[in-house]
């Protein structure tokens, strides 16, 4: 194959998305100029491995914890894909990695080429719109919305209220061939069954009392582009078998009218509720449940993102106080991680919000996140022991953490109805770190 290496070189050098070319021990040994304007404007990487560059390891990804595809690609003998967090001049981004093998004239792999697109819909530093994470669950969940996004295939988002369902919905739209055209949201929940349909399909002038002109749907206005139904379980019984009918044959009724409209719209649909157990108990309809969830992502709550928190607090603090540059102490964002946030992403930014309010200098306090929690409604010990002593800060953190920590514990526990395991495995602890934690708060470890 060195005969023809030439000739490669000069393929990859003409294509217009970054590529490198690979050997089996992870070396580069060329990079195009989408490349290297894209991720190394200012020094060379030829002859350095890929792993260094883009991750800054000093072993293959998947000696690190990461997927690599160029070693599922040496098992495997074929394409692969995967999503990565990359070092680039613009700091850390999530880029879409395609790579594949190419075979010697003996049928041997002997290099491989791997082709980068940056995922624009996300990002692994703070930023003031968008998606923001890093934890693995995070990435399991962008990796799905990288995959599904250029398809025609219909979103199923599933996840508790405050995981940010809007936020991924716009991220599969803006990772579409559709971006250019509207993402139109509909709050299935606040419309009332009289004005569903209407509010959907759009009516005819007449169609009912009040409706003196005609008016064009949501979906009509979606034409082109991507309808978000979020709460969909929330949808009528009546409305749904012609939500069906859209998406099956893309055709609509306007209210008052018998004229066949046709739409072109890709349907993202969210919820927090158990469709399977609707379906089970008739309140919702099965064959609009897998018309739905073609290909369906779980959104991760934030008890599962601990790592996220410091990357979405410097985000959120952005969007809520861009003029202030506040920070979070050590003592914060430690109480921070440690609290369960059943309200998610949400419930820290409102948090965050009212603590800001509550600060009157650049730094958020324990202090102020508790008075925002609302677990102390008296003078705050930590505020009275940074007057009286300031040495005593630390200490006075760490029995606020405690207070908050024993509080949630005490909320989960009353709320859990199955086994200490199931409740060990839903914090993210070990049962014996749940046991000795029950034991701190004088509850019995062997209770059910």
């Amino acid at each position: 194959m060195a005969h023809m290496l030439p000739e490669l070189l000069s393929y990859l050098e003409s294509l217009a998305e970054p590529h490198i070319l690979l050997d089996r021990q992870y070396r580069i040994l060329a990079a195009n100029a989408a490349y290297r304007s894209q991720f190394s404007p200012r020094a060379s990487v030829v002859g350095r491995t890929c792993y260094e560059v883009s991750h800054h390891f000093s072993v293959p990804c998947d000696q690190a914890g990461e997927s690599c595809p160029l070693a599922r690609a040496r098992e495997s003998g074929q394409r692969e894909r995967v999503l990565h967090l990359h070092h680039t001049p613009q700091g850390e981004s999530y880029v879409n990695i395609e790579l594949v093998p190419l075979l010697d004239a003996m049928g041997e792999q002997a290099y491989f080429v791997e082709k980068m697109e940056p995922l624009r819909v996300a990002q692994g530093q703070p930023v003031r719109q968008g998606l923001v994470g890093r934890s693995l669950a995070f990435q399991r969940m962008l990796e799905l919305v990288a995959r599904v996004g250029p398809s025609h295939a219909s979103v199923l988002l599933l996840g508790e209220s405050g995981t940010g369902k809007e936020l991924v919905a716009q991220a599969v739209h803006d990772a579409s061939p559709r971006a250019t055209h509207p993402l139109v949201v509909v709050d299935c929940a606040s419309l009332p069954e009289t004005l569903f349909e209407s509010e959907l399909f759009g009516h005819e002038r007449g169609a009912f009392t009040g409706a003196n002109t005609s008016k064009p749907g949501l979906v009509e206005a979606a034409s082109g582009g991507t309808l978000f139904l979020d709460e969909v379980g929330d949808i009528p019984l009546a409305m749904q078998v012609k939500l069906l009918r859209l998406l099956e044959s893309g055709t609509y009724r306007r209210v008052g009218s018998n004229e066949l409209r046709r739409t072109d719209v890709r349907v993202v649909s969210a919820t927090h509720r158990d469709l399977k157990a609707m379906v089970t108990d008739g309140r919702f309809r099965e064959d609009l449940y897998y018309r739905l969830s073609t290909f369906p992502i779980a959104l991760p709550a934030l008890r599962e993102r601990g790592d996220d928190i410091a990357l979405l607090a410097a985000a959120l603090l952005e969007r809520v106080a861009p003029q202030r540059r506040l920070s979070l102490s050590a003592g914060t964002l430690a109480l921070l991680q440690r609290y369960p946030f059943p309200g998610n992403v949400r419930e820290l930014r409102n948090v965050l919000e009212r603590a800001a309010l509550l600060a009157d200098g650049h730094t958020i306090e324990p202090v102020h996140v508790e008075r925002a929690l609302g677990t102390d409604a008296r003078p705050s010990p930590v505020a009275l022991q940074r007057a009286e002593a300031p040495e005593a800060t630390a200490s006075g953190a760490e029995s606020s953490l405690r207070s908050v920590e024993r509080a949630a514990l005490q909320a989960q526990l009353k709320a859990h109805r199955g086994s200490r395991a199931e409740l060990a495995k839903k914090l993210g602890i070990s049962e014996r770190s749940l046991y000795r934690k029950l034991r701190e708060i004088g509850e019995a470890p062997d209770a059910a």
